[in-house]
């Protein structure tokens, strides 16, 4: 018998949000009014009601509850519902000013309402996802598969399965192609017998001929056929599949962030996060400047060439960490703690990053980002060229970053061996972006500031 339940979820999570949603508003409703006797009147009942329409109008928009158990994870429903609240909150805002009935509800309410949803609905979507995974681990709520055809393409499909138990797929069968006269029987015989919910072609064993016939027995058999072309030689770009009229094209990303929406996404962030760190930090940068200027003799600024993406020349700006007639000993490259070109004050600045701060100046026009493979200077450019040329040139593809997982782990690189540690790191971060992954590793850079581990 094959599973029903891949429509409950959706459901579940359109309800728990609407449920959420309520109550969110209810509890900022009595946090912001101290006593029942002080409460307003039924007007924040009829707000209640606009806002349960809009949600539903949003989440319909935006497709937030069109996912299935490929797609379900962290991430992604994170991502999915804070955009729909935020979303959802604009049109709030410019339902309120179109009635112009913006002064008659309490902002703080307003805000305390999303801030209690926002924290509850990620709450819930990490609540549910573990639930399900451990659901489906104990054996219930499962799919099965069977696969057409044998060899590696056949040993791609079960790995993928055995490394994610919680997604509940188990295999029921094989069937290998023999080029016999009688394969079509063979075929309909075994997915009568097997059941499967899923048959995956491992197209390099079959041909047209027989691609057609697993589809039309599938179709008798209420079974999804799932194609698996063998273009392992390029998985690692990325590929995926775009549809030009009725004809399936594969797109090979050979840059990162070729896809608009990642690349917007990621701007978006980068400026957001400058501007607030520009003006929280002010006072900061304002006590720094005044450090700098009276620990030596020279600019507070220290700008130099870097390398940006795609090689791009620009000027990165930082506080100045070395004494302004530093060219005197001759060197090119940093020596490190016992550089001695270092001011004392310079290397605290280092240690604990600070330094980089006038850096989110450079991400706001544009040459760099928040998190990404450190901007070289020319000297490092031509060591890793000549090192390690085709991985060098992948970092090229992106903007530069203040950190990176580089920068994190290696920390500013005095030699070889650790600028080629260092270049490694960070092509991690090109095979596994996401905004998280971006957050993550801004927390992680703040923990080396406070510890003062920087190198």
């Amino acid at each position: 018998m094959k599973n029903r339940l891949s429509g409950v979820l959706p459901k579940v999570h359109l309800w728990t949000d609407v449920v959420l949603l309520n109550a969110s508003f209810l509890i900022a409703y009595l946090v912001r009014f101290d006593a029942i006797s002080d409460m307003p009147d039924n007007r924040y009942v009829n707000l209640l009601l606009v806002s349960n329409l809009l949600w539903v109008l949003c989440t319909n928009l935006f497709k937030t509850y069109r996912f299935d158990r490929f797609s379900y994870s962290i991430n992604r429903q994170t991502l999915s519902v804070l955009k729909t609240a935020v979303i959802h909150g604009g049109m709030m805002l410019a339902f309120l000013y179109f009635t112009q009935q913006g002064e008659s509800y309490s902002r703080q309410q307003f805000a305390y309402s999303y801030t209690f949803f926002a924290i509850t609905a990620v709450v819930a979507r990490v609540f549910m996802l573990y639930s399900i995974q451990i659901y489906r681990q104990a054996g219930y709520n499962s799919k099965t598969y069977a696969v057409v055809g044998k060899g590696e393409l056949a040993g791609m499909i079960d790995g993928f399965y055995n490394d994610r138990k919680e997604l509940g797929f188990k295999k029921c069968g094989v069937f290998e192609v023999r080029g016999h006269a009688n394969e079509l029987d063979r075929l309909e015989h075994f997915l009568e017998d097997s059941q499967p919910d899923y048959i995956y072609c491992c197209l390099s064993d079959m041909d047209d001929s027989l691609v057609k016939s697993v589809i039309h027995v599938a179709q008798r058999q209420k079974t999804q056929v799932r194609l698996v072309p063998d273009f392992r030689g390029f998985m690692t770009n990325l590929a995926s599949i775009e549809y030009h009229d009725m004809y399936p094209v594969i797109q090979v990303n050979t840059k990162p962030f070729s896809n608009v929406e990642e690349a917007t996404v990621k701007r978006v962030f980068d400026l957001t996060f400058s501007v607030v760190v520009m003006l929280f930090g002010a006072p900061l940068f304002l006590l720094l400047m005044l450090v700098v200027r009276l620990s030596s003799k020279g600019p507070i600024f220290f700008l130099q060439e870097r390398s940006g993406r795609w090689g791009k020349i620009f000027k990165v700006i930082k506080f100045r960490t070395m004494y302004a007639d530093s060219e005197k000993f001759g060197m090119q490259h940093s020596q490190g703690d016992h550089d001695p070109r270092i001011t004392p004050i310079g290397r605290i600045l280092r240690r604990s990053r600070l330094d980089e701060l006038p850096q989110f100046y450079n991400v706001l026009i544009g040459d760099m980002s928040i998190v990404g493979p450190r901007p070289l200077y020319k000297y490092d450019v031509d060591m890793l060229m000549a090192e390690a040329p085709h991985e060098f040139r992948k970092l090229l593809t992106v903007k530069p970053g203040i950190t990176s997982i580089g920068q994190i782990k290696v920390g500013y690189a005095s030699t070889l061996a650790e600028n080629v540690e260092r270049l490694r790191y960070d092509l991690q971060y090109l095979r596994k972006y996401s905004i998280l992954t971006d957050v993550a590793l801004i927390f992680q850079t703040v923990q080396v500031m406070v510890l003062g581990r920087g190198r």
